[in-house]
């Protein structure tokens, strides 16, 4: 990766030259040279300094949104390279949406730390529209997302089926019922996520589907809170089985489906369209599509 471009990087990342060369083991001049040439070879000021703080100039802005790109598709060509002397190792970047990320992935990085403990996985967790974005411009090797997808510059595969329930905390009068028609969830408080999750697309289908228009709605931004806040007697809530299996066990939660049937959604595999995979990515989509019934098959 071209040197200068990596100098500029830091620097943008530190907001300071002495921390950037501190950071690089460079005299703060060579870190200064260098910016002064790539600003020459691109032609205009990449940098507003003064005596506190550098920031980003609006060209800068563009050159360090590409230059992160360059760096993981730089990444990327050193491990395939790698890739050809050694069997599957080496870090691998999964980003997942909330769901699938903190009550599945879980269960299949353990498999994989068992089979091949050379592989480091790095995690990240996001709702789908962040993961998407994350996977297009190359800063992740592999996404699972909830929800339907159009992305120009991303492959998705139909991953795994799920199934969302209807939840009530154990309380509630709703629990004792297995399956409810819809005209009696109008009144009812909804929990639902943010805009841009999975989750929250897949509950407004629901309303669409079910010609309901809830009045009454509190918006939270993990399902973690959103267990609690139904387990609290806040509200009612749309979640998937894989999420509330263990509140279901201990009796906490309730889940009803409408209509006799549960909400059923794909998880989807994305990955760059163009992208070469490493082995290690190779090895982990594969355990994913062998292993589809995560986390029951754990």
């Amino acid at each position: 990766m071209d040197q200068s471009l990596l100098v500029f990087m830091t620097v943008a990342e530190t907001r300071h030259f002495t921390r950037a060369a501190e950071a690089l083991h460079m005299t703060q001049p060579a870190v200064s040279q260098h910016i002064q040439a790539l600003e020459s070879n691109i032609g205009t000021k990449l940098l507003d300094r003064s005596n506190k703080h550098v920031r980003l100039s609006k060209a800068g802005e563009i050159v360090y949104k590409h230059g992160k790109e360059i760096e993981a598709l730089y990444t990327r060509m050193q491990r395939l390279v790698d890739d050809l002397m050694h069997n599957a190792s080496g870090m691998l970047s999964i980003g997942a949406s909330y769901t699938f990320g903190e009550y599945v992935l879980p269960h299949a990085i353990a498999y994989l730390q068992v089979h091949y403990p050379l592989i480091k996985p790095t995690i990240t967790i996001g709702n789908t529209k962040e993961i998407s974005s994350l996977v297009a411009g190359g800063q992740l090797d592999i996404g699972i997302v909830e929800g339907e997808l159009e992305h120009g510059k991303l492959y998705a595969e139909s991953l795994a089926k799920d199934r969302l329930y209807v939840v009530t905390a154990s309380s509630h009068p709703f629990a004792a019922a297995d399956d409810i028609d819809a005209v009696r969830l109008q009144q009812e408080t909804w929990i639902v996520r943010e805009e841009g999750s999975g989750t929250r697309e897949v509950t407004e289908r629901m309303f669409l589907e079910q010609g309901l228009s809830p009045e009454n709605r509190m918006v939270f931004g993990s399902t973690q809170i959103i267990k609690e806040s139904v387990e609290a007697g806040l509200g009612i809530s749309l979640l998937s089985h894989w999420a509330v299996r263990k509140e279901i066990a201990l009796g906490t939660v309730s889940r009803l489906t409408v209509g006799g049937r549960p909400v059923e959604r794909d998880f989807s595999l994305l990955t760059g369209m163009h992208q070469q995979h490493t082995k290690a990515a190779e090895v982990f989509i594969q355990i994913l599509r062998e292993r589809k019934g995560w986390p029951e098959q754990a």
